[in-house]
C-alpha cells in the first residue's frame, strides 16, 4: 500500500493544495515551505493514535486560524489521502464498497472520465481506496472535533435536512484505528528526544513492538505486577522505610480504622497499575567506552535519533508481511554525513514507501531524481514540482548528484566552468559583504555554486536548472572558435549569462587586480609549505611588469579548491575597487536580481505560519502531543 496523492484544504499556512507522490518521495524546499506539514497532514489521516490527542486539533491548524466563517459558522478543515497498490488482503479488509479504480497516469479516478468504457484490465489502473479527515469548531461543546473516514461512496444527504448536514463526516463510514494499523503509517518527526518513543505508553514505538511481537502483552503487564507485588524482600522491608511503615500505622490507626495485621500499611514500587507501569518503566543504555548503564535520555542527540530509528527498523521487520509507508522529517539531524547515507539507504531498501524531507546533500543524492519533489509557495498555494527525467537525465544527475543535491536546496544557480571559478567567486561575495552595507553574500542569498563538468558544458546546465525552477546564471571564459548553434540555444535559458574576453579566469584575476595587491599575495604564499618554488621562485625586488606573469604561473600551477590560491589571492583584496571589475558586476547583478525577493517557502503577503512554528506550539506538551514517531 502507498500514499498516491494527498489534498489540503484549510489546514495550517494551506488554503488548497495537491501533492502527488512516488515509492520513495524525498520533498524539499526551503524553511515554511510546508514540508512538516504535508507530514502532519497524513498523520492526521493515517496515524493510528494521532486522533487520540485532545483537541486533536486546534484554532492554529487552520488556514489563518480561521475555525469560523464571518457568519460565525464552523469552517471545515479537510485533508483528502488516496492510497494505490493495495493488496488482495487489504482490499478484502478495507472493504470492496469504499474502493474505485484509478488511473496512475493521468492521476484521476477513472469513473470520473464520464466515458463509461470498462478499463480496469489496463496496466496504469488499479484499485485505491480515498479516505480523508474532517475537522472543525464544535459550537456546542466549544471545543474541536475531528475524525477519519472512508470518503467513498459519496453519502447521499437531504441539504434541507439540518440535523443531518450538522454531523462531521455526515453519510461518510468511519476510517477506523483499526484500518489505520493495516495502512502502516510510520511518523519521525524532525523534533525528537525519546521521550515518548522510547517509553511504554500507549502507541509509543516500544509498546507497538510489544504488540507486534505477539499477544502475550496482557500477560506481560499482569505478570509484572504480580511480581511487583510479591516484590521479596518488599520495598516497605527496607530498614528506614520499615520504620517509618510501622510509625505510619501506628498513628493512623489513632483516626482510621486500619485493617488488622503488619500489612495493613506498605510501600511499592508503582502504583500497580498497567498506566502507571508504562508512565515510570525506563529504557537503560550503555554505549562505548563505558559499560555503564544510564536512562536513555542521558545519551547524546545522535545517539537518541539513532535509538528512535532503531526501533522503526524492528516495527518495519515485525511488519514484513504488510506494507509500511515511513515519513521521516531531517534524518541528518545530530548525524555525521556518512550515517546519513547508511539511514537513508535502508530506509529505500526496507521500507514500502518512504516519505522524506531534507536539506542534507548526503540525503539527496541518495534518491533517484525522479523521486526528489521541489516545493514552493505561491500565496496560501503549495506547490510541488517534481523533477522530469525527460529535462534532467538520469546520466547527467548521478555524474553530478553531490552538486545536484545541494542545488535543489538553492534559491538559483551560478554555474561555472571550473573549480577555480568555484572558489574565487564566494571570494569576492566575501569581501563584497564586507565593503558594501546594501550587499548579501551567495550563501546568505540562497546560490549555489556548480561547475561544470568540462570546458564547453556549460551552457547544458541552463535549461536543467531552468527545469529545476531555479534562477540560473552562467559565466564562462572565451571560447576558442564559433558556437554551434544549440549551444547558442541552451544559453539563451539561463536567465544572465556572461561570456568573458579573457581566455582563462587567471587572466581576468592578473588584469582586474592591483599590482600591489598581487605583491601582497605573492609574499604570503611564498612562504606556504605548497607553493611552488622550483618553477616559480618569488623575488620581491622584481619590477612591477614582472608580478603579473608570476602571479599568472602560480595560480595556474595551484589551480582549483585544493589549494585555493585563487581565493586566497581575492582575500588580500582590502577593498572593492581591488576587486575584477568584471566579477563584482556579475555579482551585483545577481543581487538585484533576489533584491527584494522573499525566500523560497516564505510569502511575505500573506504571512501564513511557519511550520516550525507550528510544531513548536503543538509539541511544547509532552503529555498530550507526542513529539516522536507515530506509528501503525
Amino acid at each position: 500500500m502507498r500514499v498516491r496523492h494527498l489534498r489540503i484544504r484549510n489546514f495550517r499556512g494551506i488554503e488548497d493544495s495537491e501533492i502527488h507522490f512516488k515509492t520513495h518521495t524525498l520533498l524539499v524546499g526551503g524553511n515554511n515551505a510546508g514540508k512538516s506539514t504535508i507530514c502532519e497532514a497524513l498523520d492526521l489521516v493515517l496515524g493510528p493514535e494521532r486522533l487520540y490527542r485532545r483537541p486533536v486539533v486546534d484554532e492554529h491548524d487552520f488556514y489563518l486560524g480561521r475555525y469560523a466563517d464571518d457568519s460565525g459558522e464552523p469552517v471545515e478543515l479537510r485533508i483528502d489521502v488516496i492510497l494505490t497498490h493495495l493488496t488482495p488482503e487489504e482490499r478484502r479488509r478495507f472493504g470492496d464498497q469504499h474502493l474505485r479504480l484509478w488511473d496512475d497516469v493521468a492521476s484521476d479516478f477513472i469513473d470520473e472520465d464520464g466515458s463509461g468504457v470498462d478499463r480496469s484490465s489496463e496496466d496504469a489502473v488499479d484499485w485505491a481506496l480515498p479516505v480523508c479527515f474532517i475537522g472543525r469548531y464544535d459550537r456546542e461543546e466549544d471545543d474541536f472535533i475531528g475524525e477519519t473516514f472512508f470518503c467513498n461512496p459519496e453519502p447521499i444527504i437531504d441539504e434541507t435536512d439540518l440535523d443531518a448536514l450538522a454531523v462531521l463526516g455526515a453519510g461518510l463510514a468511519k476510517f477506523s484505528r483499526t484500518h489505520k494499523r493495516l495502512a502502516g503509517y510510520v511518523y519521525l518527526r524532525a523534533l525528537r528526544t525519546g521521550s515518548r518513543a522510547l517509553s511504554l505508553q500507549r502507541g509509543s514505538l516500544l509498546d507497538t513492538i510489544l504488540q507486534l511481537s505477539g499477544d502475550g502483552a496482557s500477560e506481560m503487564w499482569r505478570d509484572t505486577l504480580d511480581k511487583l507485588t510479591d516484590l521479596n524482600p518488599a520495598v516497605g522491608d527496607i530498614p528506614q522505610l520499615k520504620e517509618v511503615r510501622e510509625n505510619l500505622r501506628d498513628r493512623l490507626g489513632r483516626f482510621v480504622n486500619m485493617a488488622p495485621g503488619d500489612d495493613s500499611a506498605a510501600f511499592f514500587a508503582s502504583d500497580l497499575t498497567r498506566q502507571h507501569l508504562r508512565e515510570v518503566v525506563r529504557l537503560f543504555v550503555a554505549t562505548q567506552p563505558s559499560d555503564h548503564l544510564v536512562p536513555y535520555a542521558k545519551q547524546g542527540t545522535g545517539s537518541i535519533n539513532l535509538l528512535v530509528f532503531a526501533l522503526l527498523t524492528i516495527i518495519a521487520d515485525l511488519k514484513s508481511t504488510q506494507s509500511v509507508i515511513f515519513a521521516m522529517e531531517e534524518p541528518e539531524i545530530a548525524l555525521p554525513p556518512h550515517t546519513q547515507r547508511r539511514v537513508t539507504r535502508y530506509v529505500l531498501k526496507e521500507m514500502g514507501q518512504s516519505i522524506v524531507t531534507s536539506h542534507s546533500g548526503p540525503v539527496i543524492e541518495q534518491f533517484e531524481p525522479e523521486s526528489i519533489v521541489m516545493l514552493h509557495r505561491d500565496g496560501a498555494k503549495l506547490i510541488g514540482t517534481p523533477i522530469d527525467p525527460n529535462k534532467v537525465k538520469r546520466k547527467t544527475y548521478l555524474t553530478n548528484k553531490r552538486q545536484f543535491a545541494e542545488a535543489v536546496l538553492a534559491r538559483g544557480v551560478l554555474v561555472v566552468e571550473g573549480s577555480t571559478e568555484a572558489v574565487v567567486f564566494p571570494a569576492v561575495s566575501a569581501v563584497l559583504e564586507r565593503t558594501r552595507t546594501d550587499y548579501t553574500h551567495l550563501d546568505f542569498s540562497g546560490i549555489s555554486m556548480f561547475t561544470a563538468p568540462g570546458d564547453g558544458s556549460i551552457a547544458k546546465f541552463g535549461p536543467i536548472f531552468k527545469a529545476l525552477g531555479k534562477k540560473t546564471w552562467g559565466v564562462c571564459d572565451k571560447p576558442n572558435g564559433a558556437l554551434p548553434q544549440e549551444v547558442l540555444v541552451d544559453r539563451a535559458e539561463f536567465d544572465q549569462f556572461w561570456e568573458s574576453e579573457a581566455l582563462g579566469i587567471e587572466d581576468v584575476l592578473v588584469h582586474g587586480i592591483p599590482i600591489a595587491t598581487q605583491r601582497r599575495f605573492l609574499e604570503d604564499v611564498s612562504t606556504r609549505g605548497d607553493y611552488p618554488t622550483t618553477n616559480h621562485p618569488y623575488d620581491s625586488t622584481i619590477d612591477d611588469d614582472a608580478v603579473g606573469p608570476v602571479v599568472r604561473k602560480v595560480l595556474k600551477a595551484r589551480k582549483g579548491e585544493a589549494y585555493a590560491y585563487a581565493a586566497v589571492l581575492i582575500e588580500h583584496c582590502e577593498t572593492e575597487g581591488e576587486l575584477p571589475s568584471e566579477l563584482v558586476d556579475i555579482l551585483l547583478t545577481i543581487d538585484a536580481a533576489l533584491h527584494g525577493e522573499p525566500e523560497v517557502g516564505f510569502d511575505s503577503e500573506t504571512a501564513v505560519p511557519s511550520d516550525d512554528a507550528e510544531n513548536s506550539a503543538a509539541d511544547a506538551d509532552e503529555e498530550t502531543t507526542p513529539e516522536e514517531p507515530t506509528e501503525a
